[in-house]
């Protein structure tokens, strides 16, 4: 059944091991079938997010899956989170706790009792609401959390701490955390987490980057890069003023059929302080992004380019650079069959063409900075300095190694390769402030407190503050003064 198939993935996926699985099974009448699911076996714990509202018919399947599940695991393996809505009508501006109580009654009912109950709130909830909700829930006051609306999701994890909620975990998961005042790494990260919190609030200067891709109509598309942005904007102490400019509007098709359109794409592109052409699939598009890395090197825009824009900045420098008018990526089929183009991106070779499934280089792969380049290149700089990389790949095509001679005898710097030597990993321009693509996508392994390399050099270079970042050995980057109370706690911790 597809219920029994949903335990069996929870239970395949807790299964511990010291590399990543491909398994998962699923039952239906007694016979077994094999999916193909990647499991990360390392990890202790999972939180797997059921969304909805208690009652829809759509998510009946999946609760009643948990409600067979906690027995499988038992109890202490097994925790409930409950999120409700905390209202507050306007007209007696009083927190009413009815929902809350009827939403776990119906949870109880279909055999998940809640261990936790967040409740969302607009404002802040009194201690006597917490305590109601407490009385009938049925449910201990630790085990009522209350978050409200902030004006940066970066203050919830600090609210979450302050109430408890890392010590509840440890006791009734039994997972080995650390409290925040139990070491001194602990203390300073939780320090730094705050600073980080308080500093949004006060940021004014903004820094505007232009996001060129495919996908611009739906923005959650590209959620991991516009995180990413934020990560480096934040660590810089600048507000995102993000553009999104859909590539087809660039290309002189759209300034036949919309004019206005296609001016105002151009005019946000020319406004902005930084250009940045993520990954992406298929031929629409292709000639604006194209167009838009044309104008961000010719220019000495910051740009950067992610694995299909890497891909892309090669085309556009050999087509406009070395006059390769016919350069292009074998992803594209050519218009006219019967004409022959230069391909400088090719499929890999040891994949089939016009197979599709199963053909994608996945996963956290080994860059190498070459001996020769690293000195010049400004992403080993960024990363410390490091030879050796690792970062999230995802892509089927790759620049033709054919062609690499000529490209670099043209002043296109390829500074990395795979641990092989087999595959061209990042580029780069030395007469350039900041002109730098990748294959990979080091979006997927950004952090608040740690922002990826190249996102941060992108906003550091629109900023104009890469040069002098660097000089300084690539320290201090977003260093503001501390306050009194930041420099005793400093003071104590030595």
């Amino acid at each position: 059944m597809l219920r029994e198939g949903r335990q069996k993935w929870m239970l395949s996926s807790s299964t511990p091991s010291n590399k990543i699985g491909l398994r998962c099974t699923c039952f239906k009448r007694q016979r077994k079938c094999t999916r193909l699911v990647y499991v990360l076996r390392k990890e202790k714990s999972f939180l797997i997010k059921l969304g909805g509202t208690i009652g829809d018919i759509e998510g009946m399947p999946f609760v009643e899956a948990f409600r067979q599940f906690q027995f499988r695991v038992k109890k202490e393996n097994f925790c409930c989170v409950h999120v409700s809505l905390v209202p507050q009508p306007k007209a007696t501006g009083e927190h009413k706790t009815k929902p809350t109580q009827a939403s776990v009654r119906e949870l109880r009912g279909l055999g998940l009792s809640p261990d936790l109950i967040v409740c969302r709130s607009e404002n802040p909830v009194d201690e006597n609401v917490k305590q109601k909700i407490s009385n009938f829930c049925h449910v201990a006051p630790e085990q009522v959390i209350c978050l409200h609306d902030v004006t940066s999701v970066y203050h919830v994890p600090i609210f979450m701490e302050e109430q408890g909620l890392v010590r509840f975990f440890h006791e009734r998961l039994n997972l080995p955390v650390r409290q925040p005042d139990c070491s001194i790494e602990a203390r300073r990260r939780s320090r730094e987490w705050r600073k980080l919190a308080k500093k949004l609030d006060r940021l004014v200067s903004e820094v505007k980057i232009a996001l060129v891709g495919k996908y611009t109509v739906l923005e959650d598309s590209y959620a991991s890069v516009i995180k990413s942005l934020q990560h480096a904007t934040m660590m810089c102490n600048l507000k995102l003023n993000l553009q999104f400019i859909a590539a087809a509007d660039l290309e002189p098709a759209t300034e036949q059929t919309n004019a206005i359109r296609y001016h105002e794409a151009w005019q946000n592109l020319c406004r902005a302080d930084g250009v940045i052409v993520p990954g992406g699939f298929g031929t629409t598009g292709i000639e604006g992004k194209i167009a838009a890395i044309h104008w961000a090197r010719k220019n000495k825009k910051p740009f950067l380019g992610i694995c299909l824009g890497f891909q892309l900045a090669v085309v556009e420098f050999a087509r406009h650079e070395l006059g390769w008018e016919d350069a292009h990526t074998g992803e594209i089929p050519p218009e006219n069959n019967t004409r022959e183009r230069k391909n400088v991106v090719i499929e890999m070779l040891e994949h089939h063409t016009g197979i599709m499934g199963g053909t994608m280089r996945l996963g956290k792969k080994v860059t190498m900075f070459r001996t020769e380049r690293k000195e010049e290149s400004i992403l080993w700089h960024l990363y410390g300095k490091q030879d050796l990389i690792e970062e999230r790949h995802r892509h089927r095509y790759e620049v033709d190694k054919i062609y690499v001679d000529d490209l670099e005898k043209g002043g296109l710097n390829f500074v990395a390769h795979d641990e092989k030597e087999e595959r061209l990993e990042i580029l780069e321009l030395s007469d350039h402030p900041y002109f730098v693509a990748v294959q990979f996508h080091p979006e997927y392994i950004s952090r608040p407190l740690k922002p990826s390399p190249p996102y941060l050099g992108l906003i550091l270079a629109a900023s104009n503050r890469l040069q002098s970042y660097l000089a300084r050995g690539c320290q201090g980057v977003g260093d503001a003064e501390t306050s009194d109370e930041e420099q005793v706690a400093e003071v104590n911790e030595r």
